[in-house]
C-alpha cells in the first residue's frame, strides 16, 4: 500500500483525487488550510482507516514519509487567487519548494499540478507544452500564471539538480461536483444563476472561447501521468480540445436548466484570454488518454449537484 499525500485535498479537485486513490488501495494524507476547500467535500472519507486529515499551512515546511505527492494546493479562480495575491505566489512558489523538498527527502515522486494560465493570452491556438506563453508578469492575473510558470521551473531544477522525480501537468478548464457555487467560475457561475434565475453575464461579447473538460477525465489522467516511468517529466497538458464560446456555454446551460434566466454583458476583466485550447497529442501518445465525457452529460451531473445543495 502506497502512502500519498495530496495538498489542496479538500478542494474541488483533491477531494474526487483522494476518493480516486483510497478506492485504487492506497493511504492517503489529505492536506488543506480550508481557505477555498471545504470539509463538506470530504466528509464522507472522515471514518476511513486509509484517510487522513492534516489542517496546515503548504507554505510552512513539512516532513512525512510518503511515497507520492500530488501538490495541487492554490486557490484556482481568479475571485479566490486575486483576493490575496501575495498569499496566491507564496502558496505556488514557497509550497512548491517545501514539497520537492518533502519529495527529496522522503524519495517519494511528486506532481505538480499546474496551469493552462502559464499560456497567458496565448498567441499559439491550440497551445502545445512546448509554447513559452504570452503572460503579463505584472498584471492582475499574473500572482497565479507566475507562481505556476516558477513552480515548474522549480520541478525541473530540482529534478535536474537533485534527482526528484517531477511530473508537470498542465491543467485546462475543469468543471463538476464539488465546484464552489462563489468561485467566481464561469460553469458554476452560469448554472448557479441559471437555477436561481438571475441574469448570466458574459464578459465581452461571449464569442471568447474555451475548452471544458469534467472532472473524472482530469483524475484519470493525473494517475496515468504519476504513473509513467521516473524519467518522463512531462509538462502535459490536460483537458479537453471541444471549444465553445462563452454565448455556446450560456445558451446550453439554459436549455439543460430549464431557465428561464437573462443573458447579459459586461466589461472583459483585464488580461482575460479570448482563446484556450489545448493540443492533447503529448497525452494520447504517452498516456493513451483522452476525455471521454462530453459536455452535455457533465453539465447535467453538475447541474444535478447544484439544485442539491442549492
Amino acid at each position: 500500500m502506497k502512502c500519498v499525500l495530496v495538498t489542496g485535498g479538500a478542494g474541488f479537485l483533491g477531494s474526487h483525487l483522494c476518493d480516486r486513490l483510497i478506492q485504487s488501495g492506497n493511504h492517503v494524507i489529505c492536506l488543506d488550510n480550508f481557505f477555498t476547500g471545504t470539509k463538506d467535500n470530504i466528509q464522507h472519507l472522515m471514518g476511513d482507516s486509509h484517510f487522513e486529515l492534516e489542517e496546515r499551512e503548504i507554505i510552512w515546511p513539512y516532513i512525512k514519509n510518503v511515497d507520492e505527492i500530488y501538490n495541487l494546493a492554490c486557490p484556482a479562480s481568479p475571485v479566490h487567487y486575486q483576493y490575496d495575491p501575495v498569499k496566491t505566489i507564496n502558496t505556488s512558489v514557497l509550497g512548491a519548494i517545501n514539497m520537492l523538498e518533502l519529495a527529496k527527502g522522503a524519495g517519494a515522486k511528486i506532481l505538480q499540478a499546474s496551469t493552462s494560465e502559464v499560456y497567458g493570452d496565448p498567441v499559439i491556438h491550440p497551445q502545445t507544452e512546448d509554447y513559452w506563453g504570452n503572460v503579463n508578469p505584472i498584471g492582475v492575473r499574473s500572482c497565479y500564471d507566475e507562481g505556476k510558470r516558477c513552480a515548474e521551473t522549480l520541478c525541473m531544477d530540482y529534478h535536474r539538480q537533485m534527482g526528484v522525480i517531477v511530473k508537470i501537468i498542465r491543467i485546462f478548464n475543469t468543471y463538476g461536483p464539488r465546484m464552489a457555487q462563489n468561485d467566481g467560475r464561469v460553469v458554476s457561475n452560469f448554472i448557479v444563476n441559471a437555477l436561481l434565475g438571475k441574469d448570466i453575464e458574459i464578459y465581452g461579447d461571449g464569442t471568447q472561447t474555451r475548452s471544458f473538460q469534467y472532472v473524472d477525465d482530469l483524475i484519470e489522467g493525473m494517475i496515468r501521468v504519476m504513473n509513467t516511468e521516473d524519467e518522463f517529466t512531462g509538462p502535459v497538458n490536460l483537458g479537453n480540445p471541444g471549444e465553445f464560446t462563452m454565448l455556446e456555454l450560456a445558451n446550453l446551460v439554459l436549455e439543460l436548466t430549464g431557465s428561464k434566466s437573462d443573458i447579459v454583458f459586461s466589461t472583459l476583466p483585464k488580461d482575460d484570454p479570448r482563446k484556450r485550447k489545448p493540443n492533447i497529442t503529448l497525452a494520447k501518445t504517452k498516456l493513451d488518454w483522452e476525455p471521454t465525457i462530453p459536455l452535455r452529460e457533465g453539465l447535467l451531473k453538475t447541474i444535478d449537484y447544484f439544485r442539491s445543495i442549492l
